[in-house]
């Protein structure tokens, strides 16, 4: 075999591939054979337009079988490049018309650019699903804590599925009737012998309008009774009010000290006035003597009595010094 022949059949192998690529009879067949009616044109206006051929084609199989007679090609078409799943859709419209479900087409793929599962949601409304709570604390009007677990039973609201709720904001608002429901029992109590009362409380609030669920039931699983908090905060407000009783008694202590120094400071000034005055004394008696107010036995007689002064309480103070010995 000559290499013209070789390369021969290397490009004719290379154009078969190439067409059967573009323009996939053997996809056509299977479509023809299924009953579903698209051109080989249109499969190959597809690869033109990146859009894959088999997703579509096998879409439409899936959808003819199933009687769904709103999906059309250009739909599946716009919503892939969309960026949508289109596998997803159809599977969630078929399952949607095998349980009598009204779900359009254009809902359908709403709620898959929308960011959410439609199949798990169309799944969802025929099986409703079970949410675990996590434990939520609540205190009764009598001070004691209850720890509630509950359990709450939706289903898919396929009309609020685009712009409603998701899960957390139902577990949040289970959790505030939860908290609400004990808040406003008399007693711990009441709520442990009757807690299907917390059920009907919650319920009654419509937790789940604007959300993407129906609520169907909330059961409570668990209560634990917790902590005695009404007497806590008691214990609390006694170290309080403790802690302010010893802040101001310090205080005036304080104060007291502050006094006391005062009254020292100002004992201490007034005798060195006395000293300074008691200073000034023999300088006007001399001035006495000069001016001839103050005569030589007046001096003496003060001297005398000075002394008699001056021994009169030496005399004293040995009796004082034993009297307070023998005290």
């Amino acid at each position: 075999m000559s290499s013209f022949t070789i390369i021969i059949s290397v490009l004719i192998a290379i154009a078969v591939i190439i067409f059967f690529h573009y323009v996939p009879f053997l996809l056509w067949i299977t479509a023809q054979v299924s009953g579903v009616r698209i051109s080989l044109i249109q499969l190959f206006l597809m690869r033109i337009r990146n859009v894959p051929p088999k997703k579509i084609v096998n879409c439409m199989i899936e959808a003819h079988k199933a009687g769904l007679q709103d999906v059309k090609r250009d739909g599946l078409e716009a919503h892939y490049l969309a960026g949508g799943h289109i596998e997803r859709v159809v599977h969630a419209l078929v399952s949607a018309n095998k349980a009598s479900m009204p779900l359009p087409f254009q809902m359908a793929t709403a709620i898959d650019l929308a960011g959410r599962d439609v199949f798990e949601a169309v799944q969802m409304s025929v099986n409703p699903k079970v949410i675990d709570t996590p434990p939520v604390a609540a205190v009764a009007k009598d001070g004691i804590q209850l720890i509630a677990k509950a359990r709450v039973t939706v289903r898919a609201n396929i009309r609020q599925l685009v712009g409603g709720a998701g899960e957390d904001t139902i577990l949040a608002r289970v959790g505030e009737g939860i908290v609400s429901s004990i808040g406003s029992a008399d007693s711990h109590k009441q709520v442990l012998e009757n807690p299907d009362s917390i059920s009907k409380l919650v319920l009654s609030k419509g937790l789940d309008a604007g959300t993407a669920f129906e609520i169907l039931s909330i059961d409570i699983a668990d209560i634990d009774v917790g902590k005695n908090i009404g007497a806590q905060l008691q214990m609390d407000q006694a170290d309080a009010d403790k802690n302010i009783a010893q802040a101001k008694a310090e205080e005036r202590r304080a104060m007291a000290i502050a006094n006391e120094q005062e009254m020292k400071a100002k004992a201490q000034e007034a005798r060195a006035k006395v000293i300074e005055a008691e200073a000034l004394v023999p300088q006007a008696m001399a001035e006495a003597f000069r001016n001839g107010n103050l005569g030589i036995m007046d001096y003496y007689r003060m001297k005398n009595i000075q002394a008699d002064t001056a021994m009169r309480e030496m005399i004293g103070k040995p009796a004082e010094t034993t009297a307070t010995k023998k005290k």
